[in-house]
């Protein structure tokens, strides 16, 4: 099972992530987009950690929709809408629950994209956040099915996100700013499936020992 503490300290870890990598995210993005998603997503964890260790009740609904919000408050580009509502979309399926299945959690990660879809209108294969997390997503629920152990399921999906993060660098961005380079954004890793191939491994790391 996974517990309140656990999804605690999956955020915590990516946002420790977010904050060594910083200056990597933010190389990358400065290649092909605005030069600050490293600088962005750390503003944002950091208020993220903030936010989360004043919450008094044990809800993991709660607790992930909080992430999202405060993510959007406070993260600008796009960045802060895609993550944010990627939490929210977690947190919509586990509102009121202090334990999760790894099925449940699966079904949670699932929503959460199914909110970066709705609102980035991007496809697979348009160099965006999508490339680490569908993978990811497939193996997750892959792992559920054949009732693998906590851990072991979320460092298969962190292999997953590695190699969707991997291909992104000869495809041609088809959506955001990488998008207005043309041709030209291939050749280079996407910024936003590098922090989102950090989220997942994040939670390969956390929970390790589940």
């Amino acid at each position: 099972m996974i517990a309140y503490e656990d999804i605690l300290t999956w955020i915590r870890t990516f946002a420790e992530t977010v904050a060594a990598e910083r200056t990597y995210l933010t190389e990358l993005d400065s290649a092909i987009g605005d030069a600050d998603h490293g600088i962005n997503m750390d503003r944002g964890m950091h208020a993220v950690v903030g936010k989360l260790d004043g919450i008094a009740t044990p809800d993991i609904g709660s607790c992930l929709k909080t992430a999202g919000s405060t993510l959007v408050s406070t993260v600008g580009g796009a960045s802060g809408p895609l993550y944010g509502m990627f939490f929210m979309g977690m947190g919509g399926t586990a509102v009121g629950k202090e334990t999760l299945t790894l099925q449940e959690f699966a079904t949670a990660f699932a929503a959460g994209i199914g909110g970066v879809e709705r609102i980035g209108k991007a496809q697979p294969g348009d160099k965006t956040m999508l490339e680490a997390l569908l993978p990811a997503r497939d193996a997750l629920q892959a792992a559920a099915e054949q009732a693998v152990a906590v851990g072991p399921a979320l460092q298969l999906a962190a292999t997953a996100a590695e190699a969707g993060m991997l291909e992104t660098v000869p495809l041609v961005a088809r959506k955001g700013r990488a998008s207005y380079l043309g041709e030209r954004s291939a050749g280079h890793q996407d910024p936003g499936a590098t922090s989102s191939f950090y989220l997942v491994r994040s939670a390969a790391t956390a929970w390790s020992g589940l």
